[in-house]
């Protein structure tokens, strides 16, 4: 039996088999019901066979199965029978080039009891800390394993891809003529054929993705829920070369789904959006987990005609009206992606335009390639990606400084979007294609998300989310955290971690680039750029240095599992270590001490030096998963000469990597910060202020309103001085704060319960209470532990 994991403390499990079946394609078909808080539908998973696989059978050793040891063996399930209507068949006149999105079929009519529990039959993990696998003793099933939670999974069938007309041209003639092969390695063939074709061919592929979706089942498979998986078997399959490769699944979500949060935006009206869940997007469909899952998907969402769905997808969707007052939406990605990485916001955005001109209009730039890439033989560049249509091999894509992008909103900051962001959009992705050249996504959607996001922002293929905190902070808070969601495009998206411990791969390049690409779309000169590095290399010390002194030591650690990084159980399965703490959603160590590192190697071997490695490794990795190795084994094969002053790869993980805590060359380097002018200038107006603080406090005289007026501009920073000096007529906008700007104001209840004043412990209980209900679940959980 799966054991109850506490969903806030424990490591993360990703359960699925991915060394013996691994999804190449998702075909999502989902109907959004704001009423009832659910998202229901259909997917359809194709699938090869894993290498892994493979690679014991060709040898001849006994292929275990997934999951895990004896202890926890997973007993037989039982059919579950459910009557289903058929997948309705696509219109005849689909072609390749016209991708129609077809009709749904009957709803489904079946009630709640036709469901098959998740709790009866709830199996699987035994610990987090210790994953093995079930052998495949004598002559059991096959068990393919899907992550999966908060789900519940009305039928799973296979899918008879071989009754799609004209599908015959992905088989092989001379091997599958035979009328005794089994239909299954028919239908896998062609499967096999199709997730394979050649990049060229992407849209011919999509195409064929959407028929085959569409195609009857051929009989229904077996399977059982638990807590974090979903496990399918066929009766009297017993490897995953033989088990389907292309199945159906009919489920719905629940309303307390952790994937996603069902809320209202700051002008009230309903949404629901993925906010970064630390259980990623298995409670959104099942899906595949761990990073090497690398597929690609294409999804039909149909709501309400006044909302409008925004997704990580290649196209900029146009709705089409299927009924009156139901619109239907369609995104498909032909990049291959982690299913960690798909997005979703449904909502009554509106799209914000200029007057005078649009996005799509300002996009259409193109610039020579910069300098520093010059030199770059486009064509001889091989990628080292699985094929897909990379615009790293696209001679039009590669000079395009600004992708085409939009921006969309509430109704109620639509001029805010307007003063700010849309003005920066081009300034940021013109900078970051200097710093790093090709984008590596063809458009981008920029949203406004609700108030309970929390997070600044958070980058997907294709959309970024913003809080609207960024906002109050004008051009500079804006600026600077676009600038750190775009940096993700390259690192985090494009070349992933291959093990999600190792989060300062994304968030330590994007903490970096962040001020390169600022810095560059504000074209300061050399003495600005480096005051201003200095400046922040403080303040992010100072941050580093009280998180260090605040926090548990071993989620102070950029690499936790050292030496085992990367590795996974004979089937495919691992953990996530420390994925699920809910106060690790909050600490930036990876953030911060990611950024010195890099830091630290740039001033080691040159900043110029050192952004060019960065794009030599772009062009190596994108579209790959890596380790921390990868990026050091080839940045210092650049620099050998830096290996006699003893900068190596050991010397790094010994260093920054292994270790909680400073990192000892960050404490020899701090007091030269103190010595930039910008620094001092700053510390000289601190200063002054205080002891203008100081003086008409000993002179008794009121502050201005105008003042506050001025504070309000850092909203944050008036909201501490508020608490910290217990001043009751500012106690409203503590509390507009919190509700507003949740993604910064969690730690302040810390502050109203540590003064340990009645009026504001009572304030800090109010605050929670009106906001707790629309708060993440690590958010409320953390502030709870605060105020209780």
């Amino acid at each position: 039996m799966e054991s109850q994991l506490d969903p806030m403390k424990d490591d993360l499990p990703l359960m699925a088999n991915t060394n013996y079946m691994l999804v190449r394609h998702y075909v999502l078909d989902l109907d959004v019901d704001f009423k009832s808080k659910v998202i229901q539908g259909i997917i359809v998973l194709f699938f090869e066979t894993g290498s892994h696989y493979l690679k014991t059978s060709s040898s001849g050793k006994e292929c275990c199965q997934s999951q895990f040891d004896e202890t926890c063996k997973v007993k037989p399930c039982e059919p579950c029978y459910m009557p289903m209507t058929t997948v309705s068949a696509c219109s005849p006149k689909l072609e390749y080039n016209d991708f129609a999105v077809c009709g749904k079929g009957e709803e489904d009519t079946s009630d709640k009891n036709g469901n098959h529990s998740n709790e009866a039959q709830a199996s699987g993990i035994s610990s987090s800390k210790d994953i093995c696998d079930i052998q495949n003793h004598g002559n059991e099933d096959f068990l393919l394993v899907l992550d999966c939670c908060d789900l519940s999974v009305l039928k799973v069938e296979e899918v008879d891809v071989a009754a799609v007309s004209g599908i015959e041209k992905f088989t092989r003639s001379a091997q599958l003529t035979d009328v005794s092969k089994e239909l299954e390695n028919l239908s896998n063939q062609i499967v096999h054929e199709l997730v394979t074709l050649p990049a060229d061919r992407w849209k011919e592929q999509l195409y064929y993705f959407t028929r085959c979706s569409q195609a009857p089942g051929c009989g229904e498979l077996l399977f059982t829920t638990g807590t974090w998986s979903l496990e399918i078997r066929k009766s009297g399959v017993q490897t995953p070369t033989d088990f389907p490769h292309a199945i159906r699944i009919w489920y719905k979500t629940k309303p307390e789904g952790r994937s996603v949060t069902w809320t209202t935006d700051q002008s009230g009206r309903p949404c629901v959006y993925t906010m970064g869940s630390p259980i990623n997007n298995r409670a959104l469909f099942p899906c595949q987990e761990p990073p090497i899952a690398l597929s690609t998907w294409q999804a039909s969402v149909r709501t309400a005609a006044d909302f409008v769905v925004l997704m990580s997808g290649e196209n900029s969707a146009e709705p089409v009206q299927l009924q009156e007052g139901i619109m239907s939406w369609y995104y498909y990605v032909t990049m291959p992606m982690p299913a960690s990485t798909f997005t979703i916001a449904v909502g009554c955005w509106q799209e914000v335009k200029q007057q005078g001109f649009t996005a799509a209009i300002q996009t259409n730039t193109k610039f020579s390639l910069p300098s520093s890439q010059a030199d770059f033989r486009w064509h001889e560049e091989i990628c080292g990606h699985v094929e897909y249509p990379c615009r790293f091999q696209d001679p039009a894509a590669r000079l395009e400084a600004v992708i085409p992008y939009r921006v969309f909103t509430p109704h109620c900051l639509m001029e805010c979007c307007e003063e700010y962001l849309l003005q920066l959009i081009p300034q940021c992705l013109s900078a970051a294609y200097t710093t790093l050249g090709t984008h590596p996504f063809s458009r981008l959607d920029v949203l406004i998300v609700p108030s309970n996001f929390s997070s600044l922002g958070m980058a997907s293929p294709h959309i970024i989310f913003l809080s609207q905190s960024v906002l109050s902070g004008g051009s500079q808070l804006c600026g600077t955290r676009l600038c750190h969601e775009i940096a993700h495009a390259w690192f985090g998206l494009a070349i992933g971690a291959r093990d999600w411990t190792e989060e300062w791969l994304s968030e330590g390049f994007a903490t970096f680039l962040e001020d390169v690409f600022w810095a560059k779309a504000q074209q300061l000169s050399h003495d600005e750029v480096k005051g201003l590095q200095e400046l922040k290399a403080l303040l992010r010390w100072r941050r580093l240095r009280d998180e260090v002194q605040n926090s548990e030591e071993e989620l102070q650690v950029l690499r936790p599992k050292k030496e085992s990084t990367g590795e996974t159980s004979e089937s495919g399965a691992s953990i996530v270590k420390h994925g699920l703490k809910a106060e690790k959603v909050f600490m930036q160590v990876h953030y911060l001490k990611g950024y010195f590192l890099l830091r630290s190697l740039a001033r080691t071997i040159g900043e110029a030096s050192y952004l060019s490695s960065l794009r030599k490794f772009v062009h190596k990795f994108h579209g790959q998963l890596v380790l921390s190795q990868d990026f050091l084994c080839m940045l210092l094969e650049d620099i050998p000469e830096q290996k006699e002053s003893g900068l190596t790869a050991e010397s790094i993980f010994q260093n920054w990597l292994d270790t909680s805590g400073i990192p000892k060359p960050l404490l020899e380097e701090r007091e030269t910060w103190k010595e930039s002018r910008l620094v001092q200038q700053v510390s000289g107006e601190v200063t002054k202020w205080i002891r203008t603080n100081q003086m008409m406090r000993k002179s008794g005289k009121k502050k201005r309103r105008l003042d506050e007026v001025v504070f309000q501009k850092v909203r944050h920073r008036w909201c501490e001085l508020i608490v910290k000096h217990k001043y009751v007529p500012g106690y409203e906008d503590v509390e507009k704060f919190l509700r507003e700007d949740q993604a910064m104001g969690v730690y302040l209840y810390g502050e109203l319960m540590v003064n340990e004043d009645v009026k504001q412990q009572e304030l800090a209980h109010k605050c929670f209470a009106a906001a707790r209900e629309h708060m993440d679940a690590s958010s409320a959980k953390v502030v709870a532990e605060m105020l209780f």
